[in-house]
């Protein structure tokens, strides 16, 4: 049975089957380079999936919204007012649905009434690939069309990221959720997080598949970290400050971050200030790089971005590193890394089309091995953003 109709199925039994009942759905992401970079005003190239969150949703008369997720059916139903909602988070996923109506509230737009939702998911989540941001993006597709809200997609990644960052606290940047919101078919996006310009950049893959490979292990130190680099950064660019003119680290070429990097106090500040600097050139490099049909100088920028976050952000782990280490050592790949904000979840590698079988076999044979775990393989299909289906 499609998944659109499990939901509408699940939707009728638990709030009945009369009225406007509509289908939604919104992608996580993978990054293909431009790691930690959207929170210090640098570029990133990620695109949207095939995978992520489908939901169904009716308008209700009152201000109460009830949820149900099909993925984790032992929450039951969440029933909330939005009338009386404040930041938290619970760390489960109806808190970034939460979020976003309490984001659009808090920026003026009117949510004249609560809506019934039955919701499901078929990708992994802790796994680096947005699935947080697929469900706020969820939330702000349903907002918006539900309540013929004026507001554009790059308007609700902003919504998202906004939520995201006071309601539940995480202080991620811009990518997640204009990956989600903006996709495009076949195209990853250049964005420049600092001013939001954006070009969809066509993949051109024609030999090469986009194979994303799931560790299954999310290290519970994620969160704390993620946010204390952000703090990192913040403070390394406040000692820049002192001696050159700029907004945000994604401000700096390499060269001139080099010249000034003795101004950065803390020698850990430093590194991260590296990573985030160097990143960005690397991420402008590789996106030049694959409009001119350079896939293996992409793909070698791509190897670098996993050294860099492995020693100087220091974002990766042992698990993950094995699967990096293990998939440049397979012939036809052309580059891997680790994906999203770290300490587990998933690398992203391009792989000619005739050795992905041996690079699943491989990498699961050694990784196991290693690590006693199974790894997960996903064939990536670049995709267009959140929208209503039905």
């Amino acid at each position: 049975m499609p998944v659109t109709d499990e939901l509408m199925a699940c939707f009728r039994e638990r709030f009945g089957s009369e009225g406007d009942i509509r289908v939604y759905f919104a992608p996580g992401r993978v990054n293909l380079i431009g790691e930690h970079t959207d929170y210090n005003g640098g570029h990133v190239f990620p695109c949207a999936l095939s995978m992520g969150n489908y939901g169904v949703a009716r308008k209700r008369n009152d201000k109460t919204v009830r949820w149900f997720n099909m993925t984790y059916p032992e929450n039951g139903v969440i029933t909330a007012d939005i009338t009386k909602l404040a930041p938290e988070d619970n760390g489960l996923w109806y808190d970034y649905q939460l979020g976003v109506l309490w984001a659009f509230m808090q920026k003026g737009y009117e949510i004249p009434c609560g809506y019934d939702m039955v919701m499901i998911s078929d990708m992994p989540a802790g796994a680096g690939l947005s699935a947080s941001a697929s469900i706020e993006e969820l939330a702000a597709v349903i907002a918006k069309d539900l309540f013929s809200l004026d507001v554009t997609m790059s308007d609700c990644a902003v919504i998202g990221q906004y939520s995201e960052n006071n309601f539940n606290g995480m202080n991620c940047g811009i990518m997640d959720q204009f990956a989600s919101a903006m996709g495009k078919k076949n195209n990853a996006i250049f964005l420049d997080t600092d001013s939001l310009e954006y070009e969809y950049v066509q993949l051109n893959l024609k030999a090469e598949r986009i194979v994303i490979t799931n560790s299954n292990v999310k290290h519970q130190l994620a969160g704390s970290a993620y946010n204390e680099r952000r703090s990192q950064c913040e403070s390394a660019l406040r000692d820049l400050k002192e001696v050159i003119d700029i907004k945000t680290l994604g401000d700096l070429s390499e060269s001139e971050f080099d010249k000034n990097a003795d101004a950065i106090k803390d020698p850990v500040n430093r590194k991260r200030a590296k990573h985030a600097v160097y990143e960005n050139s690397r991420t402008i490099r590789a996106v030049h790089a694959l409009r001119s049909g350079e896939i293996e100088a992409f793909g070698k920028l791509m190897n670098e971005s996993h050294v860099s976050l492995r020693d100087d952000y220091e974002v990766s782990c042992p698990e993950v590193d094995i699967l990096v280490e293990e998939a440049w050592k397979v012939e036809g790949v052309i580059g891997s890394r680790m994906t999203g904000g770290g300490f587990g979840g998933c690398t992203v590698s391009i792989v000619k089309n005739d050795h992905i079988d041996e690079f699943k076999d491989r990498i699961s044979r050694v990784y196991r091995e290693k690590t006693g775990l199974d790894a997960a393989f996903y064939i990536a299909d670049a995709a267009d953003g959140a929208r209503r289906l039905l």
